[in-house]
């Protein structure tokens, strides 16, 4: 599993070719990081059941509301909930820089969004492997589009984040530790098309300053 410093550039808003000083400084973050930190994640497979009032998994207790959960595992007999997470070290570790500078906290900071989202891609190619004779969905997570942010602290109990990842969830529903993700993966016996992507879905669009300025990051 690597780091792609595409990905934290992205996070930091930097268009084009970047600063030679920049990109030195934060690969020496990145490599920082990574060395230091590795995400850790959980995952559990529940059986899917259509119905009017949303996407049902059978044994967890839970339903998906909305029309993105919908979309997402419409052609899906079974779905994937997953949490992953940077866990207290990253946080440790970023006070650790906040001290000595927030510019380099910055660049740290971006470096772990990116690396908990490779580590989401790394949980995703040990399902496929789990499932070769499936085929993944585009990952989603509550807040995106139309599933409600509140689903995290459902995710987390169902997968006892608390006791194996050391993660929990906020009166106001954020992660903490904060570099943490949840997730949904749907199985399908058929190739599913990419579906979750563009501004639309994103849950940084309000603030995102390529948002503001009519333009996308691509992601």
């Amino acid at each position: 599993m690597e780091l792609d410093l595409r990905e934290p550039l992205r996070y930091l808003g930097v268009r084009g070719e970047p600063d030679p000083d920049l990109l030195r400084e934060l690969s020496a973050a990145a490599d920082k990081l990574t060395r230091s930190v590795t995400p850790r994640w959980v995952w559990r497979v529940f059986h899917v059941k259509h119905s009017f009032d949303g996407e049902a998994l059978e044994g967890a207790g839970l339903t998906l509301p909305g029309g993105l959960a919908r979309t997402m595992l419409g052609d899906c007999a079974q779905a994937v909930v997953l949490a992953c997470t940077l866990g207290a070290g990253f946080e440790a570790m970023l006070r650790g820089e906040q001290a000595r500078g927030m510019a380099r906290a910055a660049l740290l900071d971006a470096c772990g969004s990116a690396w908990v989202e490779a580590g989401c891609g790394a949980a995703e190619e040990e399902i496929a492997a789990r499932f070769p004779g499936l085929h993944l969905t585009d990952r989603f997570s509550p807040g995106y589009g139309d599933l409600p942010l509140a689903l995290q602290r459902d995710i987390c109990a169902i997968l006892d984040t608390p006791r194996r990842l050391g993660v929990q969830v906020t009166p106001s529903v954020l992660m903490n530790p904060a570099k943490s993700v949840t997730a949904v993966i749907g199985l399908s016996e058929r190739p599913q098309p990419a579906r979750v992507r563009g501004c639309g879905y994103c849950a940084l669009r309000e603030t995102c300053q390529y948002h503001k300025e009519g333009k996308s990051c691509g992601a």
